[in-house]
């Protein structure tokens, strides 16, 4: 049950942390005035606690506490996978300023959105639907706030160049070693070839 808990407060102080500024803008523009840039390194540490406190919290839940919502067919594992490919190279976008991030308004954003969808179609638990529902909640809430508080938006101006392809080159490398990660923590992301 600690799990739940942990996850919950992680996924809450998460959420908290980076919407101050979207739903108390001028709140944290007056703490910031008030704090300097020590302000944003409170936030920072909120963040990252909260990081810390989802990844304790998923992995405290126990086989005793574990509940099922639904269940998911193995190929659903690799739609997850290519979805997570893509979110990977949406979020990519967004960091190498190329030519399609005049495309997209939000693509870091967009990409954890689609991230979170991803492992949650396919994580049929309630401590996925907590995390990742949590997650997806918080990106397009994000987007949605963002959205209606400055409506109009003039893509930023970007010089061309091979910035999206080598986006896609780091992609691949981070989608790598992130799959590594999940091995050695003891989650197979792409499960047997023949599923």
């Amino acid at each position: 049950m600690i799990g739940y808990l942990l996850l919950i407060l992680g996924v809450g102080l998460w959420i908290a942390a980076h919407m101050f500024k979207r739903v108390a803008p001028a709140q944290r523009a007056t703490l910031e005035n008030w704090m300097g840039e020590s302000a944003r390194g409170i936030f920072a540490l909120l963040i990252l606690a909260g990081l810390v406190l989802m990844v304790v919290g998923y992995r405290a839940i126990g086989p005793i506490d574990y509940v099922f919502l639904w269940s998911v067919p193995p190929w659903m594992g690799h739609l997850n996978n290519l979805a997570v490919l893509i979110s990977f190279y949406v979020f990519g976008i967004g960091m190498a300023k190329g030519a399609l991030s005049q495309k997209v308004r939000h693509p870091m954003l967009l990409g954890v959105f689609i991230w979170a969808l991803a492992h949650l179609v396919v994580n049929g638990s309630l401590a996925g639907l907590i995390l990742f529902g949590g997650m997806a909640g918080w990106a397009l809430a994000s987007i949605l706030l963002i959205n209606a508080r400055q409506p109009d938006w003039t893509p930023p101006a970007r010089k061309p160049g091979p910035r999206d392809a080598v986006a896609a080159g780091v992609v691949l490398v981070v989608y790598a070693v992130v799959g590594l990660i999940h091995l050695w923590l003891g989650v197979n992301p792409f499960g047997s070839l023949g599923a």
